[in-house]
């Protein structure tokens, strides 16, 4: 049985919107919210401006950690988007996502609707484990 995640409409929209405005490069983000269930989107800039790979704007970024704690929720996930390719994680993801108390989530524009999937990556010297994250919009 796959996990599941709940995700409120306006942040899964928020995502989906920030992804599609950024095309054709990679938009990126933070997933925050509270007891399981994603709550709230903060869209970020992609300071790398490539269609294949993102960075965080470290000043954005640090800005959300603390827009974050004020609010008083925890930052779930990172989001960004495949302009071209399925939502799946490629070896980058794989290689750079390294905090396991994170989804990882993907908005991929390879087909004629975004497609979405979230992943959780278990590492240990030898493995990744991925597991799928079955996703509700509530």
């Amino acid at each position: 049985m796959r996990p599941t995640i709940i995700i409120h409409e306006w942040p899964y929209e928020t995502m989906i919107t920030h992804c599609r405005d950024g095309l054709p490069m990679e938009a990126c983000g933070y997933l925050g919210g509270k007891d399981g269930e994603v709550t709230h989107c903060f869209p970020l800039t992609n300071t790398d401006a490539a269609s294949d790979h993102f960075t965080f704007d470290p000043k954005e970024q640090f800005a959300t950690l603390k827009q974050a704690r004020t609010l008083g929720i925890d930052l779930m996930g990172v989001f960004h988007s495949h302009p071209e390719t399925p939502a799946r994680l490629s070896a980058e993801d794989i290689r750079l996502f390294n905090d396991p108390n994170m989804q990882y989530w993907i908005v991929s524009f390879h087909a004629s609707e975004p497609e979405v999937s979230a992943f959780k990556l278990q590492k240990t010297p030898d493995s990744v484990d991925i597991k799928v994250i079955h996703i509700v919009i509530k």
